[in-house]
């Protein structure tokens, strides 16, 4: 089959490329997912850069990418679960990086495996599981619920959308950071925006003056401004600064799960939940889908086409 892979780590995309690769086999409780959309994360390239070296193990060469959308074409044995022909999604992270789905074909574990929403196309689909699973787990320790003021940091971006999306569904008062250019988005999703940059601690407490008793963060270095708008027992987590451990909040890392990923395709079909895809690419062109996302400039999944 045909995929994307490394054979070293690298900085750039230097060590990258596209062309045959070895069909994946499909063992006890796993499915064959033929891919028909492969979303693209900032985690893939950092990845592939050796930046979470000491956290994830690799096995050279990587066939990079986590989330997708496709069609069961194979089930292992003792699957019962799905047969061929059904479309799902997954959040395929495995313990040791090595067969990813920026690949024609993918082996998932059929625990990590939901049906997917009818509600959103391919591309929407694969963008889902790794964001909207991030987003859940995030408000899932935070406990938000109705009468909380949930305050999100990078309320535009690919996990921060989904928590004002998943914060308003759960009865909150939602609260999102964003650039002057994404206000508009942000309040399409059900959010109020602030304006980051200088004052943003003010302009919070503006909004909020008794204090937001929730934060979602979903952007890293905005601690300061967390313990300067959080009211008393107020919660506070994040998925990009581990120092929010020593002040009370909690490090948050999404998990596969097929359960978790079933509830998000129901909000979705609900019309609870939409995602907004920037760009897409061919499978054959990572390179310039990972050049777009070191950008941190895009409003929206960038997702492979095979």
């Amino acid at each position: 089959m045909k995929a994307a892979s490394y054979d070293a780590y690298a900085p750039d995309n230097s060590r990258l490329r596209f062309g045959d690769v070895p069909d994946p086999r499909v063992g006890p409780g796993q499915v064959l997912v033929e891919v028909r959309a492969a979303a693209v994360n900032p985690v893939d390239w950092k990845l592939m850069a050796g930046g979470l070296d000491a956290i994830v193990e690799a096995v050279f060469p990587v066939v990079p990418g986590w989330d997708v959308a496709g069609v069961v074409t194979a089930v292992g044995t003792d699957t019962p679960e799905f047969v061929p022909g059904d479309e799902v999604i997954s959040y395929a992270r495995m313990p040791i990086v090595r067969h990813g789905t920026f690949a024609e074909y993918v082996a998932v574990p059929v625990e990590s495996v939901a049906r997917r929403p009818v509600a959103l196309d391919w591309a929407q689909s694969a963008g889902l599981p790794l964001v909207g699973l991030t987003a859940q787990r995030l408000l899932d320790r935070l406990a938000v619920g109705p009468g909380d003021v949930l305050l999100v940091y990078a309320a535009s971006g690919g996990v921060g959308s989904m928590a004002v999306q998943l914060g308003r569904e759960r009865g909150a008062r939602v609260i999102g950071t964003a650039s002057s250019r994404n206000q508009d988005y942000v309040r399409s999703l059900g959010g109020e925006p602030v304006t980051y940059g200088d004052g943003q601690t003010e302009r919070i407490r503006d909004l909020a003056p008794n204090g937001v008793t929730a934060v979602a963060d979903c952007v890293g270095g905005q601690l300061d401004t967390t313990l300067a708008v959080l009211a008393p027992n107020g919660r506070h987590a994040s998925i990009a600064d581990p120092d929010v451990v020593q002040h009370g909040g909690s490090s948050v890392w999404a998990r596969p799960g097929g359960a978790a990923l079933t509830e998000l395709a129901a909000l979705a079909d609900q019309g609870a939940l939409t995602v907004e895809v920037a760009r897409t690419f061919p499978l054959s062109e990572v390179g310039a889908a990972f050049d777009a996302s070191r950008t941190g400039h895009t409003r929206g999944k960038l997702v492979l086409l095979p």
